[in-house]
């Protein structure tokens, strides 16, 4: 990527980081729309909102503008997970001890696929043709969404605010870890200053090819061990385990000592992470559409009791 790049892409880094960019999220979803089957894109379709056109693609931003609103400020919790780990000296998850009571990503996928279930059950009974239930359309938008906050590593550390509270610079640019493991980062992988939105972009083709051809450092079956819509709360918690992980293995375990560090080393480090997350967030979303629509699940999971938690958490033992 040419140093004018990198800056124009640095400049959108004063703003608040939240979660992966927008169009970042919208990519994914993009590229989770290739492993999708013919069933599932039509109840997908029956359930959205007709603007959509029944692409995930559409709307895998929406739950960030969602939560901006007045209506929707009650789902900021939502999208990430804040651990009460020491990254990088030790980094873990646990549900009720992480969670608040407002919910995290963990709560919030296990809620909304509970909701889908029902949704899907209508939509196949023709009950639901043009995104008439907005509870339902809503449910499709969440789970599209939080598949990708929950691979992104600092929607899974509660360290700095998620790293929203650790300034680094970036291009010349003073901002935040958190903001650059959103956009920054890919990026200046994919040689570009943000993604255009209006279809799946060359970058995350190649990303998808890479699925299909089992292209990455650990096998693709992996990713998808633990994809079961029937425990929901399970596999929420390992993703953001697994996710958790990279916070001491990489994250934060550089020596940042003022360095800019899209120059540095850290960024092109950083390159692997980036682009095994986001695929996983890709095959494992189409993956628990897929398993929601065919009904390949069982109601079999111990719901864990999220609370209550530890009197030195987020939910102060209540």
């Amino acid at each position: 990527m040419r140093v004018s790049q990198v800056a124009v892409a640095a400049g959108a880094l004063v703003a608040p980081a939240l979660a992966w960019n927008q169009d970042v999220h919208q990519q994914i979803a993009y590229a989770a729309e290739e492993f999708l089957t013919p069933l599932t894109r039509v109840i997908i379709k029956q359930l959205l909102e007709p603007q959509y056109q029944g692409s995930l693609g559409r709307i895998g931003g929406w739950a960030d503008d969602y939560r901006k609103t007045p209506e929707g400020a009650y789902t900021e919790t939502w999208h990430y997970i804040d651990s009460s780990d020491d990254p990088p000296a030790y980094c873990n998850v646990y549900a009720n001890r992480d969670n608040t009571l407002k919910g995290s990503i963990v709560s919030a996928l296990t809620n909304q696929t509970q909701i889908l279930k029902s949704c899907i059950r209508e939509a196949k009974a023709g009950k639901i043709r043009h995104g008439e239930n907005s509870t339902c359309a809503n449910a499709v938008k969440f789970i599209a969404h939080f598949h990708g906050d929950v691979t992104q590593p600092l929607h899974a550390s509660g360290a700095a605010a998620g790293g929203n509270f650790f300034p680094v610079n970036f291009a010349g640019v003073t901002t935040n870890l958190h903001a650059i493991w959103d956009g920054a980062i890919i990026y200046q992988l994919a040689g570009v200053t943000s993604f255009k939105n209006n279809t799946l972009q060359p970058y995350f083709k190649d990303i998808v090819s890479r699925i299909r051809q089992d292209d990455f450092f650990i096998p693709t079956a992996d990713w998808v061990s633990c994809t079961d819509p029937g425990r929901p709360t399970g596999c929420a918690l390992l993703w953001a385990r697994e996710t958790n992980d990279w916070t001491c293995d990489y994250v934060y375990s550089q020596l940042f000592n003022n360095t800019d560090v899209a120059t540095s080393g850290y960024a092109e480090g950083a390159y692997p992470i980036v682009e095994i997350q986001v695929a996983k967030a890709a095959l494992r979303m189409a993956t628990w559409f897929n398993k929601l629509v065919d009904g390949l699940y069982k109601e079999r999971e111990v719901v864990l009791r999220l609370n209550p938690s530890w009197v030195g958490g987020p939910s102060g033992g209540a």
